[in-house]
């Protein structure tokens, strides 16, 4: 891997690069293996009946492979996916004519669905159980209600804050995916198949730090994957080890379990401004002058995954082994009693 070959490297943009990591079939997805036979089952059964597959909802912290799932189970089913997310679904308009221009068997996939206002969700309602969509013509006493036949289509929905949808909604999903954080084995060979179709001859000693590091994350794994392939290039080294690893770590200010400098700083600010906790996000994130949605939907997640912070009924606690990570003294670990 010299310089000349990376420099040249086809897979330059960070968008089609994103793309070409993303495993095409379930057997090239690691890991999540009992959600994959339990789809297996389902797409199956569909196929035979010759259906579509029901409505699914797929949730979990972000960057597990909730996007790729969706265009996996897509592919396994032969059809064609429309893609949008809630964010864009504006107006009850939007979803008619999205719904409008769906095929027969294909699949509408919603990214960031918990952003749906209420008014759409109720448009929804009658389009996903009986493949109808109720339009309203006319105002007052005039407006009169007129139902639009929809092919039969899928609708895949993903979400990282599934407790923001309404239990109506979440009710005529036929399927429900939790994706679970990644254990180090499956990291490690999601890194070994990207390092591969990148070009990347690793070490196992700079996947191991990559894998330890990478918050049991895919898209953080193959981030820093890329990284670590930035400086190689820059040294025109031929391999990647564990020195290149733990340096590009080192300049991300990334400790050795994926912790960053604002993870430190939500830890170190729950013990020394408020002796350790129980103190509430809102707190938090005004304390560390973060949104409080970036420090539950980002940060909070792995640092309750990893140990190291605790909810109460009174707010989040730091935990023990969060001290014996940050190397505290005695003296600090005593705020907790």
């Amino acid at each position: 891997m010299n310089n000349r070959e990376l420099s040249s490297n086809k897979f330059g943009d960070e968008r089609v690069l994103e793309q070409t990591l993303r495993p095409p079939s379930f057997s090239e997805y690691m890991g999540q293996e009992t959600l994959k036979k339990n789809l297996g089952v389902l797409i199956e059964a569909a196929k035979k009946r010759s259906e579509p597959i029901e409505h699914i909802l797929i949730h979990g912290p972000a960057g597990l492979g909730k996007t790729t799932l969706a265009h996996i189970i897509t592919k396994e089913m032969g059809a064609q996916m429309k893609i949008t997310s809630g964010a864009a679904l504006e107006k009850v308009g939007d979803v008619g004519s999205i719904l409008t221009n769906l095929s027969e068997g294909d699949v509408l996939f919603i990214d960031e669905v918990h952003r749906l206002n209420k008014l759409i969700e109720e448009v929804l309602y009658p389009a996903m159980e009986n493949f109808k969509l109720d339009i309203i013509i006319g105002k007052g006493t005039s407006a009169r209600t007129i139902q639009i036949d929809l092919p039969k289509f899928t609708l895949i929905a993903a979400t990282t804050r599934i407790s923001l949808l309404s239990a109506p909604f979440r009710s005529r999903f036929g399927v429900q995916c939790r994706l679970n954080f990644y254990d180090a084995e499956d990291i490690k060979r999601i890194i070994k198949r990207s390092a591969s179709i990148l070009g990347i001859n690793i070490t196992a000693d700079a996947i191991s730090i990559i894998a330890e590091a990478s918050r049991a994350t895919p898209r953080v794994a193959n981030r820093l994957l890329k990284r670590v392939r930035d400086l190689a290039q820059v040294q025109d080294a031929s391999t990647v080890n564990k020195s290149i690893a733990q340096t590009t770590l080192s300049m991300y200010e990334i400790d050795e379990i994926g912790l960053e400098s604002t993870d430190r700083n939500i830890l170190t600010t729950i013990l020394k401004q408020f002796k350790g906790g129980p103190v509430g996000l809102k707190t938090i994130a005004a304390a560390i002058a973060e949104e409080e949605d970036t420090v539950a939907e980002v940060y909070e997640p792995y640092l309750m995954q990893a140990g190291l912070i605790a909810r109460t009924p009174r707010g989040r606690v730091i935990t023990l082994k969060a001290l014996e990570h940050l190397k505290l003294n005695q003296k600090d670990k005593g705020l907790l009693i």
